[in-house]
């Protein structure tokens, strides 16, 4: 019997009245049926260490087994980070050949 594959993970670090984290947001959303991933929005005011990490660099994005995205984004470059770790998941969860 075969586990179920764990869906992917991104975290959006952000904080209220940011303009351009929910345009962010909005790009995630409307990729999100394609990629199956489950978005996790973190506001960075209500934890001081990722305030002071954070603070000036909003919005961020984190996509499982991938360097932290950055601004500024365009749509083209999240999907491909979403793409790259889609790829990496699928490889880690083939089956290990007896070679």
């Amino acid at each position: 019997m075969f586990a179920a594959t764990k869906p992917m993970q991104v975290i959006l670090y952000s904080k209220p009245d940011c303009q351009l984290c929910e345009e962010v947001k909005a790009d995630l959303l409307s990729v999100q049926p394609d990629f199956g991933f489950v978005l996790f929005e973190r506001n960075i005011e209500e934890d001081a260490e990722l305030f002071a990490r954070f603070r000036y660099l909003i919005p961020v994005v984190d996509i499982e087994d991938q360097p932290l995205l950055y601004p500024p984004h365009t749509w083209s470059s999240v999907y491909q980070a979403l793409h790259s770790a889609q790829q990496t998941g699928q490889q880690s969860d083939a089956p290990k050949g007896n070679g």
